[in-house]
């Protein structure tokens, strides 16, 4: 397709977008939580996508690298390069005052907040912007979402698929037509707030065929969470306190990694649940306006939807349960 013309835009640049971007890519061993970041690369562009440098480094993920037949990198060529904890400075302050633009956004940047976390230090990420909800608002006639149908649409050659530097440029030069295109069209950027994590543990990894697993992490057993002890007492009611028995959903970014949130809850004698129905007592998001499956459900059934901080807070006193739920005997037992 041609490239769009986006050097010339019909109306003043909306004062409301924000003053510069940082468009992102990172390659990681895997897709998993506890997965770790190989390569990062950061193009950073001011206020209108004008590329104003970029950067690019290895990671040392300290463990296998995963699938090197799709990013190419080796145990070998990894084992000289920094850690994470010794690039997160300069990654600030590439990051620090800009939108955190990338393609898939979300699992970007949740890649880049475990990996802060890990580190004990906070990312300087307030906003995200993925380029595929942008594609979306600006109702690109793409034949999928992926980078390279993007590309082609803005006419970007891509030299080095799955390669962090050549994805990040890739994406940079497609972002630029696109911005300027929602510009032109006075389109609202979706924009999305990053909360970064606040606490990690690391989790079991299952050993993957093929992979070399690491001597190095110390990880927390997994395990099957019991039985909720408490009837449900029903919805959350504002100005009231949780109480035990109250099913709970999570959706979404959270500040404290989800894992040890949903733990928190569960001994606070609540139940967590994996999806929203009628009998859910309420649904934890940072992200009340997203159209995830489970706020739909929620506002769909009039459940009740907390931010996290106020569900945290809610969690320092939880209201003990009227009665407990004794398991019936099993007709073997006497």
């Amino acid at each position: 397709m041609t490239m769009l013309d986006d050097r010339q835009t019909a109306a003043p640049w909306p004062a409301a977008y924000p003053k510069g971007y940082a468009v992102v890519d990172v390659e990681t061993t895997g897709l998993a939580r506890d997965d770790r970041i190989i390569s990062a690369a950061v193009y950073r562009l001011d206020a209108q996508g004008d590329v104003e440098d970029h950067w690019y480094t290895l990671v040392n993920p300290e463990r296998d690298p995963g699938p090197v037949w799709i990013h190419g990198l080796t145990s070998d060529v990894l084992e000289g390069a920094p850690l994470f904890p010794e690039v997160a400075e300069e990654l600030s302050r590439r990051l620090a005052g800009r939108v955190l633009v990338a393609h898939n956004a979300a699992f970007d940047w949740s890649m880049i907040a475990r990996e802060y976390a890990r580190a004990a230090v906070t990312a300087p990420v307030e906003q995200r912007l993925c380029t595929i909800a942008l594609s979306k608002e600006l109702r690109l006639p793409l034949p999928n979402h992926k980078l390279e149908s993007l590309a082609a649409h803005f006419g970007v050659v891509q030299q080095r698929a799955h390669h962090a530097l050549d994805d990040a440029r890739v994406l940079a030069e497609a972002f630029r037509p696109s911005l300027h295109a929602a510009a032109r069209g006075g389109v609202r950027l979706p924009l999305l707030e990053c909360r970064p994590l606040t606490e990690w543990y690391d989790s079991p990894v299952t050993p993957r065929a093929g992979y070399r697993p690491s001597q190095t992490q110390s990880w927390r057993p997994s395990r099957k969470r019991p039985a909720c002890p408490y009837p449900n007492p029903g919805r959350y009611e504002s100005d009231k306190p949780l109480m035990q028995g109250m099913r709970v959903a999570f959706s979404g970014d959270t500040s404290v990694d989800r894992e040890l949130l949903e733990d928190r809850a569960v001994e606070a004698g609540l139940h967590v649940a994996t999806s929203v129905s009628r009998l859910t007592s309420l649904l934890v998001t940072n992200d009340p306006d997203s159209v995830t499956s489970k706020t739909v459900k929620a506002k769909s059934f009039g459940t009740p939807i907390l931010e996290e901080s106020a569900f945290t807070h809610l969690l320092r006193d939880v209201a003990p349960a009227t009665s407990v739920v004794v398991p019936k005997p099993s007709p073997s037992s006497e």
